[in-house]
């Protein structure tokens, strides 16, 4: 039993040191140096642009910068025997897996170096070894790892300065990273195009491109929406990402206002409500009115609605004030009291007016009192007629009344009608108005051509119907022959080859009627008689000469 656990241990002891010995891993390959080399741990990179990856080395033993120096990348695995495929660059030239660039100066302990059009196969965890002559040094514990993504990330934008207020001036920087310092983003945004335009190398290392721009904030910025784009340029193309930023601005109160209700002259006895109304960020913190006098302002309420009944001693100027912690605002409006208006009322006929129909149009106004009628006015004919009727109610009516056959004029035309109470203490006129919708067959129809002119026989042309009608019309067009009169086609516009002597019309029309448009000939251009002459005369002349070279050419064959 002895003899079997001691062979046992020797066997477990063989293989051990068997796979240590044949360990393809990276701890066979890395030196174990005091020295370390920089470069930022992880770096994100856009698919289809390039990477300039920041690399610096201490000074290890044995370094000597008048010896040659070739920097090596390792992807993976730090595997750099020969013909290993984890090496991928050599800055000797003897491998170039990913057409790398040494940009930085090896004898200065600059590693840095550019990758150009990344793809997805470029994400990976890098390792860095420096070979001077026969001193080498392999960086295991100093990796990079490189991720590659498809999409950019959105630019940054910062505004500098916090509790923005109105009047304030602030600066506002959007910002975009990169790792390709040769290819930066291009940043536009909806501020000034003349904006500051910077690349600034972060602390990193990498890099980013800026714009900044300088603004005075007033109430028009709160809410804005402050959007910036970064274009990226890669391989085959652009690729974009934006972002937003919402302003919230303070300001004191602005466009403050006061209104009434109901609205226009204010009848005696009415109730009345006067209302404030105002914007402000923060928002109002109290609405006070104010009524003016000759020994002053007199505070009358502190609410924004302001209520009250109206009698002769409410009326004169009054004013609302309203206010938050940055300032304050006031608006005024004055009031009139006047007597009850007597507002008129129009009538027509319901339904669908149609022209050549014979309406009836009243204006009436009631009022509590015969003796007194309201006075009518409006802006049909004078000669209209005039009456007062008495209502079940026991008050009366006064009315104005007018007989009009329609037409296609009065499409549109605005009925006005006023009011006057000759008993008001004061000028007192309300007014009425009605606009008038009436139907019509199709009117001034036409036909157009285009081009106009003259014309080659058998160019295209385009012909264009119009005409006004209500309802809207319906187009057809027809083409007049020698003997008969073709339909060729339906809508505003028809395409043609034109033909001499060809003559075409349209028709416009709807539920009420139709209308023809005068035809259309075609002006063609022809030849004329001095084009003739030349054109007869050329062609004698090419004939002589025809006749002349056959003469000699035929005495030369005898002569020959």
């Amino acid at each position: 039993m002895k003899k079997l656990c001691h062979l046992s241990n020797n066997i477990l002891i063989v293989s051990i040191l068997l796979i240590a010995f044949f360990l393809p891993g990276a701890f066979s390959h890395c030196d174990h140096l005091q020295a370390h080399m920089y470069t930022p741990h992880e770096m994100e990179a856009l698919i289809g642009s390039c990477v300039d990856i920041p690399c610096r080395f201490q000074t290890f033993p044995g370094f000597d910068s008048s010896k040659p120096i070739y920097g090596i990348w390792m992807k993976n695995e730090p595997v750099y025997d020969v013909g290993s495929s984890y090496m991928i660059f050599n800055s000797s030239g003897s491998i170039n897996t990913y057409q790398m660039e040494m940009t930085g100066n090896l004898r200065r302990k600059n590693c840095s170096t550019r990758i150009p059009d990344l793809t997805a196969d470029h994400a990976d965890k890098y390792y860095f070894r420096v070979e001077n002559g026969d001193t080498t040094a392999t960086f295991c514990e100093d990796t990079f790892t490189l991720t590659v993504i498809d999409f950019p990330r959105s630019p940054s934008i910062v505004v500098f300065g916090s509790d923005l207020k109105e009047h304030q001036s602030l600066t506002i920087t959007c910002s975009a990273s990169t790792t390709c310092s040769r290819s930066p983003p291009e940043l536009t945004w909806n501020l000034k195009k003349d904006s500051l335009k910077q690349i600034l190398k972060k602390t990193d290392g990498t890099f980013a491109a800026k714009l900044q721009e300088s603004i005075t904030i007033s109430d028009k910025h709160d809410g804005y929406n402050i959007s910036c784009s970064a274009t990226y340029p890669v391989t085959g193309g652009f690729k974009q990402a934006d972002t937003v930023k919402t302003l919230s601005v303070s300001y004191a109160p602005k466009d403050t206002s006061a209104s009434i209700s109901p609205s226009g002259l204010v009848s005696k006895g009415s109730w009345v409500e006067l209302s404030c109304s105002s914007r402000a960020n923060p928002p109002i913190t109290s609405f006070t009115w104010f009524k003016s006098s000759k020994h002053g302002a007199i505070n009358v309420s502190e609410k924004q609605v302001y209520g009250f009944s109206a009698t002769p001693t409410e009326e004169g100027d009054y004013y609302c004030e309203t206010t938050n912690e940055l300032g304050s605002e006031n608006s005024t409006i004055c009031i009139e009291i006047t007597d009850p208006p007597l507002t008129p009322r129009i009538n027509i006929p319901a339904g669908d007016l149609k022209e050549h129909q014979s309406v009836t149009v009243t204006c009436s106004a009631s009022t509590p009192c015969p003796h007194s009628p309201p006075e009518l006015t409006w802006n049909l004919q004078k000669d209209f007629l005039r009456q007062t009727e008495e209502n079940t109610d026991g008050t009366f009516t006064t009315k104005i009344q007018e007989n009009i056959t329609l037409s296609d004029t009065h499409d549109g035309y605005k009925i006005r009608c006023s009011t006057r109470n000759p008993a008001a203490r004061k000028s007192n006129i309300a007014e009425a108005e009605v606009t008038l919708n009436v139907s019509y067959a199709p009117r001034n129809t036409s036909a157009s051509i285009s081009p106009s002119g003259l014309m080659s026989e058998g160019s295209w042309v385009e012909l264009s119907c119009s005409s006004r009608a209500k309802p809207p019309p319906r187009f057809t067009w027809f083409k007049k022959g020698l003997e008969r009169i073709t339909k060729v086609a339906t809508g505003i516009f028809h395409n043609v080859q034109f033909r001499k002597g060809d003559q075409y019309f349209c028709v416009a029309a709807n539920k009420l009627g139709e209308e023809k448009s005068s035809p259309i000939n075609l002006r063609t251009k022809g030849t004329t008689r001095v084009g003739a002459w030349v054109f007869a005369v050329a062609g004698g002349v090419v004939m002589v000469v025809l006749c002349c070279a056959v003469f000699v050419i035929d005495k030369w064959f005898r002569r020959s």
